[in-house]
């Protein structure tokens, strides 16, 4: 077995889940979940390996039970054991007014970031609990949580609500195991994630809006991330961190 901790990170080919791959290279080894992008998944793979780590890939859609067995059984079979869990696959919709949203958008959209999510702390849970050294998972919430994305993506700001509420209560069930559960809430970072709701450029189109006049990228949410996961946070769980540039 490994002695560097062990990190699964769903969502981990693009965007804030790959940075952080990417950044903690060199301190822990990685169970890299994607769910199509096999190609992002092997170059984030390449480059912690290059940085000295391990890294295994368990594709899967977290929406689907029995493809999160997949992921925790590739996880078991080459590790034995998870540290940390970087809850951060998650979709957005097209842009659109809740009259433009159907049952079939909502539904997807709650199995992937609400339902999805909280089964795959779950399987994080009951494994920390089984180990007795405790653990860290970060769930990936969003300032739409707060902010309500009115006219925007309001079926997205509500699941990423109820992620931190989650957060809140998953925290106080197991302080006592020294699991320590928390959310950070990005706000506009450049990422991938605006195109795939229709506007590649909406970052930059609204950068005005932050106090601090620009857009964030996904390294500095990775490493807000990264710090929450480490020992300097130690007596930290519970709490939602904004990485919003003051949105």
């Amino acid at each position: 077995m490994t002695q560097r901790p062990i990190c699964l990170i769903t969502g981990a080919s693009a965007g804030i889940g790959a940075a952080c791959a990417r950044l903690a290279a060199q301190d822990y080894d990685f169970v890299l979940n994607y769910r199509s992008n096999r190609a992002g998944a092997d170059a984030v793979r390449s480059d912690i390996e290059a940085a000295g780590g391990r890294a295994v890939l368990a594709p899967g859609d977290v929406s689907d039970p029995a493809d999160i067995a997949a992921i925790y059984k590739i996880l078991d079979d080459s590790f034995g054991r998870i540290d940390v869990l970087i809850n951060n696959a998650g979709i957005v919709g097209q842009t659109a007014s809740l009259t433009e949203i159907d049952h079939a958008r909502l539904s997807r959209m709650m199995n992937v970031n609400v339902i999805g999510a909280i089964l795959v702390a779950k399987e994080a849970v009951i494994r920390m609990q089984a180990q007795g050294t405790g653990g860290a998972i970060i769930n990936i919430s969003s300032a739409a949580a707060r902010l309500g994305s009115g006219n925007q993506y309001v079926d997205y700001a509500a699941s990423k609500a109820a992620i931190d509420t989650f957060t809140k209560g998953l925290s106080d069930e197991v302080a006592g195991d020294n699991i320590r559960v928390m959310s950070i809430r990005p706000g506009l970072i450049d990422t991938e994630l605006h195109a795939k709701g229709g506007e590649p450029g909406r970052a930059q189109r609204l950068a005005h809006m932050v106090p601090m006049k620009r857009a964030g990228s996904a390294e500095e949410v990775a490493r807000a991330i990264l710090w929450l996961a480490s020992p300097e946070a130690s007596y930290v769980t519970g709490s939602t961190l904004d990485v919003t540039g003051g949105r």
